[in-house]
């Protein structure tokens, strides 16, 4: 069950509909709209309705949730939304619709006519699968499998990256200096985008009069620009607020920059920063920075589960970030923000339940390890923790320690759990390398403990023995320290190596002796731009 209680939008609906929710978002001006997605898939609006931005087929406003028959069964992974108002989803299948507002081209369909109902984006995404969509006021981005970012609406400022200023009416990859780079992040304020490269670099572009670019200058940028002044730091997530951002480092370390009216930037003061200013939290690690471009109010949780807050408060000023009381960001939000909007996507999948072994919490919690190692297909993947750890929340798992001293994942989605079957019966698999590694990771290591097993019926699953530390595989004891745990699929295997300095994925095809499998791997461990608040 989600808890979506905290949000009024939901105060008429009974509790046995409450208690059906698996995804919700909030949205609007007054936080008066919402969607939600069933325990069955089945999609529903409710709210204002304004500019149709429910879905419906019309603009009549409702309390009683209505169903929006085009997106049930969709499987959403990924919904964001403008303030003109327009809603963009991305589904398990890689499909982006839109809907709502379209005076700038924003639901990239070639028109500027509203949309009423959801309709697929498809233009110059055909062959594409895209994975996150993120929506300014009036423009849309949205990240491939590739890591490729494509953009599309209003771009007074030079937010779809075109290197114009003219609104671009469909879907057009940002190039420029993105052309063979990798993204694995993506967010937009009001009228700037942002992107985390897979290498840390982050680039930003768009509107720059509060310095939100975080490029040490207030011009705007037409296309993709890197902030030089966090070289040599690895940022693995981004989040902007209305005029401001926030990056995470794979160190635990935060850095704003952008407008600072509300105290927004936790610097201690409301002094506007054109360039990335480390924040003093006095706090653990950071594992995830929270911010909405509909607000101008932070959030950000540490490694032990602390929820910190920062900037406009229901109209007071936090300059300094501040401990809560709440256990995740998206209470910061409920609470605080105004409106009260949510940051992203909420999910749960109740159903789901999995146990890592202990040999992996011992990978996480080790101070000497920072870069996770993984062989897939012969290639090695290095993945830090922090961003593996972003990623796993991408992928809404919750890590969360016991008593047993092991870790459980919860709401395990069902996208990567097909994902790991395509690619045991094919040779691609829909995902970005990170996610992959995840999936693979992950579903490899582990199996339900619902359903009784991972895989289907007529695949099989093995140990097999290796150095003597003792992990769980759904509730069976094995030998994972540098054994290998071993998951067979029609042609092919594949074997996880636990030990120091890494964790190696090997996915082989006519997989050989399992006593020699390890052989060959390494153990190395809409408005004109005006003044923004």
């Amino acid at each position: 069950m989600l808890d979506v209680g905290k949000w009024p939008v939901f105060a008429f609906l009974p509790p046995e509909e409450l208690g059906l929710i698996r995804q919700a978002c909030v949205f609007g001006s007054g936080a008066s709209e919402a969607l939600y997605v069933t325990v069955n898939d089945e999609v529903f609006g409710l709210g204002t309705n304004y500019s149709s931005c429910l879905g419906l087929g019309d603009l009549q406003s409702t309390i009683e949730p209505r169903r929006i028959d085009i997106l049930c069964g969709k499987k959403i992974v990924s919904l964001s939304y403008g303030t003109g108002p327009h809603v963009v989803i991305a589904t398990s299948d890689g499909e982006v619709y839109a809907w709502g507002h379209n005076g700038y081209s924003q639901l990239g369909n070639g028109t500027t006519i509203h949309g009423l109902i959801p309709a697929m984006v498809s233009t110059n995404l055909q062959n594409k699968k895209v994975t996150e969509v993120a929506c300014g006021s009036h423009h849309t981005i949205a990240l491939t499998t590739e890591g490729e970012v494509y953009a599309w609406g209003y771009n007074n400022s030079g937010q779809v990256g075109s290197g114009s200023t003219a609104n671009q009416p469909t879907p057009r990859r940002v190039s420029s200096c993105l052309q063979s780079k990798v993204v694995v992040n993506i967010a937009c304020g009001q009228l700037c985008s942002m992107a985390v490269l897979d290498n840390g670099e982050i680039y930003g572009w768009g509107y720059n009069c509060n310095g939100q670019l975080g490029l040490g200058n207030t011009g705007n940028q037409q296309t993709p620009c890197r902030v030089a002044a966090l070289q040599g730091v690895k940022v693995v997530q981004v989040a902007c607020g209305y005029a401001h951002t926030l990056a995470l480092t794979d160190d635990g370390f935060i850095y704003s920059w952008g407008a600072n009216s509300y105290g927004q930037l936790g610097t201690g003061n409301k002094n506007n920063y054109s360039l990335a200013t480390l924040i003093s939290t006095d706090k653990e690690r950071i594992v995830e920075v929270a911010a909405c471009h509909t607000s101008h109010t932070s959030a950000a949780k540490t490694q032990s589960g602390q929820v910190l807050m920062w900037g406009q408060c229901r109209g007071q000023v936090v300059t300094n970030p501040h401990v809560t009381h709440f256990s995740c960001t998206d209470d910061v939000f409920a609470c605080f923000a105004t409106p009260a909007v949510t940051w992203h996507l909420l999910t749960v999948d109740g159903d789901d339940y999995l146990t890592v072994a202990q040999s992996l919490k011992k990978e996480f919690d080790s101070p000497e390890i920072s870069d996770l190692k993984f062989l897939v297909d012969g290639k090695c993947i290095h993945v830090h923790k922090a961003l593996l750890k972003i990623r796993c929340e991408h992928f809404r798992v919750l890590l969360n320690e016991t008593d047993d001293d092991t870790i459980e994942i919860h709401q395990f989605p069902f996208l990567v759990y097909r994902a790991f079957l395509e690619y045991l019966y094919t040779d691609s698999i829909n995902l970005p390398p990170e996610d992959a590694v995840v999936a693979l990771c992950l579903l490899g290591f582990l199996r339900t403990a619902g359903s009784g097993h991972l895989l289907p019926g007529e695949q099989a699953q093995e140990t097999v023995s290796g150095d003597h530390q003792e992990g769980h595989l759904g509730g069976e004891r094995h030998h994972s320290a540098l054994g290998r745990s071993q998951v067979r699929g029609p042609d092919r295997a594949i074997f996880i190596f636990l030990g120091p300095g890494g964790v190696l994925l090997q996915v082989l095809r006519q997989p050989p002796d399992v006593r020699h499998a390890d052989a060959g791997l390494r153990r190395d461990g809409p408005h004109p731009a005006q003044e923004l608040y």
